[in-house]
C-alpha cells in the first residue's frame, strides 16, 4: 500500500509542474518603460492563472532586437525544458524599414530551430506601418501568414491588434503600449494562447 501511495503521490507531482513558456521577442515582450509585473509576460501569465492553468511565462524579450538579433540569441534564451514558445518579432525590422527578405529569412530559420528542438510556438504577427509604403508592407504582412503555414504552428495575426496607433492605450512614443495598452494585448490573444496550452497538454510537437 505504501508503495502505490508513493508511486500516485509521484505521478501527482508530475501532474503539478506547470507549463513552462518563454516570450521571446523585442521591447513589446520586454515591456520597455513600464515596470516588470506590467510587461505582457508577466500580466499574460497572471491571466491564465485566473482562468486556472498552472503556468509560467518567462521573459525572454530585448529592447532593439531586430528579428536578427532574436536568431543570434535563439539558442541560449530559450532553455531546455521549455515546453512553448510565443514568438514575437519583426517590429523594429519594419520600423527601419529592413528588406522583408532578411526579416522572413531570420525568422523562418528561428522557426526551424525551435521545431528541430520540437518546442512548440504561438507565432504572434506583425504589421508594417503604412508608411512604409504599400509595396513594403504587401511584402512584410505577408511574412507571418506564409511561415506559419510552412511550419505549421498557429499564427496571432497581429501582435498589437486594438493597441496600435491607438495613442490612450501607448507611451508617449506612439509605439510602446502602456499598462493598459498590456492589457487589450492580452485579453484579446488569451483565447489563442488558451489553445496553444492545449495543444501542449495534447502532446502536439513543436
Amino acid at each position: 500500500m505504501l508503495v502505490a501511495l508513493a508511486l500516485i503521490s509521484g505521478a501527482t507531482s508530475a501532474r503539478a509542474e506547470p507549463i513552462l513558456l518563454v516570450a521571446f521577442g523585442d521591447s513589446l515582450t520586454a515591456g520597455l518603460g513600464l515596470p516588470a509585473s506590467e510587461a505582457f509576460p508577466a500580466k499574460l501569465e497572471a491571466a491564465l492563472k485566473a482562468k486556472g492553468h498552472d503556468v509560467v511565462i518567462e521573459n525572454a524579450g530585448v529592447s532593439g532586437d531586430t528579428t536578427s538579433a532574436g536568431l543570434a540569441r535563439l539558442d541560449w534564451s530559450i532553455p531546455d525544458g521549455t515546453q512553448g514558445v510565443i514568438l514575437e518579432l519583426g517590429a523594429n525590422d519594419a520600423l527601419r524599414g529592413l528588406d522583408p527578405a532578411i526579416t522572413e529569412k531570420a525568422l523562418d530559420e528561428t522557426l526551424a530551430r525551435l521545431k528541430a528542438r520540437k518546442i512548440p510556438v504561438l507565432f504572434a504577427g506583425m504589421l508594417a506601418p503604412p508608411n512604409m509604403g504599400a509595396d513594403y508592407k504587401q511584402r512584410f504582412d505577408a511574412i507571418y501568414p506564409a511561415l506559419a503555414k510552412k511550419y505549421d504552428v498557429p499564427l496571432y495575426p497581429f501582435f498589437l491588434d486594438g493597441v496600435a496607433g491607438e495613442a490612450k492605450f501607448n507611451q508617449p512614443d506612439g509605439i510602446h503600449p502602456l499598462g493598459t495598452g498590456v492589457d487589450i494585448i492580452v485579453a484579446r490573444m488569451l483565447p489563442a494562447v488558451e489553445a496553444f496550452l492545449a495543444q501542449i497538454a495534447a502532446g502536439k510537437p513543436g
